[in-house]
């Protein structure tokens, strides 16, 4: 594989990365947080809750405006943005304040998110925009398998705050990256035309296209089995099944390693099937492992290793779905990647909220509503995809495989 070719994929992933990085390291920090700043739970929820929300609606900004003045501008003032926001929250004195900064911070953050996945696009098509995108998926996974522990590491040596300083130092080393070694991908000729008024048309060229709505969700709910996770896995794995913080840690780390380092067949695989018939079989084999899981769980047979081994099978198959969707839904849209890749991470993300609220209402400690919400969710995914695949499919034999 070309040294151009992994140099990206190391850039754009540890982009995509920063964001997510705000979350996962700051999670083992939230009880000492409300001692420090003498906040309630409640207010010190928020502080995730707020970066969420701003993360979440400003990527349907950023993407369009990445397609106005290219990629680069905006990933500079997202990452700048990003790294004063983390300062900020380092100094805060009062839960409210460390609110609002978390705000601003995830609205830099978006840039990171939703920029690169155009930029996948402006560079590549077909099975080549799938290989880099499983890359980026492989550097991506650095955050949700370290960051939990690398976390509680800083937090028990330095205290919470060095969290907010560490993301910080990291969002500086990313900008000289990219001011260094990442070129611009849209240059001014193919920004002509763009403008404000075209990227609420793109919006609603978007929200009118039937394969590109039909892929988003398919990655939508298959996406939000994972979110499902890891809104409940604390409580069964620690609560329930009596898992230290530790074990913990790492069997959360399987799970996403699972995902991710199975996106790394998707090269090899797209050299020897379509990618629709990858998409196919992943999400028959996604759901099927989900399915199982709840038929023994709702048996009666609630054991652990059971559930890990299921879960594994289930979330490497989703490392086939996430990237190839997400190219297939692309394809068609390269000259207006950025308001096309905000809008899917969106859509996503509001899916993804959506699944992790209702499941909650039916959380009870115990694994069976965890895995039924889960299983529900693969499954929705599966049936989204036997309804569309048809169309997915002449879709994709007509493009380009470059």
């Amino acid at each position: 594989m070309e040294a151009r070719f992994v140099r990206d994929a190391l850039i754009l992933g540890l982009l995509m990365a920063i964001g997510p990085f705000a979350i996962d390291m700051y999670l083992p920090a939230l009880p000492t947080v409300g001692r420090s700043l003498g906040a309630s739970p409640d207010l010190v929820l928020m502080t995730l809750t707020a970066f969420f929300l701003s993360f979440g609606l400003f990527q349907v900004v950023v993407g369009p405006v990445s397609d106005i003045v290219g990629p680069k501008r905006p990933l500079y003032f997202g990452l700048v943005l990003f790294a004063a926001a983390s300062v900020g929250c380092a100094l805060a004195d009062d839960i409210y304040s460390l609110i609002v900064w978390r705000v601003v911070q995830g609205i830099g953050a978006a840039a990171g998110t939703v920029i690169p996945g155009a930029i996948v696009r402006d560079m590549h098509t077909g099975l080549k925009a799938a290989r880099l995108m499983s890359l980026l998926m492989l550097v991506f996974s650095v955050s949700p398998i370290l960051a939990p522990s690398a976390g509680s590491l800083l937090i028990e040596v330095a205290g919470w705050r060095a969290v907010f300083w560490f993301v910080a130092a990291a969002a500086v080393a990313a900008l000289v990256m990219l001011a260094a070694l990442q070129r611009e991908t849209r240059p001014p000729a193919d920004r002509r035309g763009a403008t404000i008024a075209s990227s609420l048309a793109a919006f609603g060229l978007l929200l009118r296209h039937r394969d590109f709505l039909a892929l988003t969700f398919v990655g939508g709910f298959a996406l939000s089995s994972l979110f499902i996770y890891l809104g409940n896995s604390s409580f069964v794995l620690i609560d329930h099944y009596g898992l230290s913080p530790t074990l913990y840690a790492i069997a959360f780390s399987t799970n996403a390693a699972a995902v991710f380092g199975s996106a790394q067949l998707n090269g090899w695989l797209g050299k020897r099937f379509p990618l629709w018939r990858i998409v196919q079989v992943a999400t028959i084999g996604h759901a099927a492992a989900m399915l199982l899981l709840l038929v023994l769980v709702a048996s009666g047979i609630d054991r652990l290793e059971v559930i890990c081994v299921l879960l594994f099978i289930g979330y490497a198959f989703l490392g086939q779905i996430m990237p190839i969707a997400t190219v297939l839904a692309m394809d068609e849209h390269g000259s207006i990647a950025g308001a096309a890749y905000s809008l899917m991470s969106t859509l996503r993300l509001v899916i993804g909220a959506a699944a992790i609220g209702i499941s909650s209402l039916f959380a009870d400690g115990t694994a069976l509503p965890m895995v039924a919400a889960i299983a529900l969710s693969a499954t929705a995914a599966f049936l989204l995809w036997q309804f569309t695949h048809g169309r997915t499919r002449a879709a994709v034999e007509r493009a380009p495989a470059e």
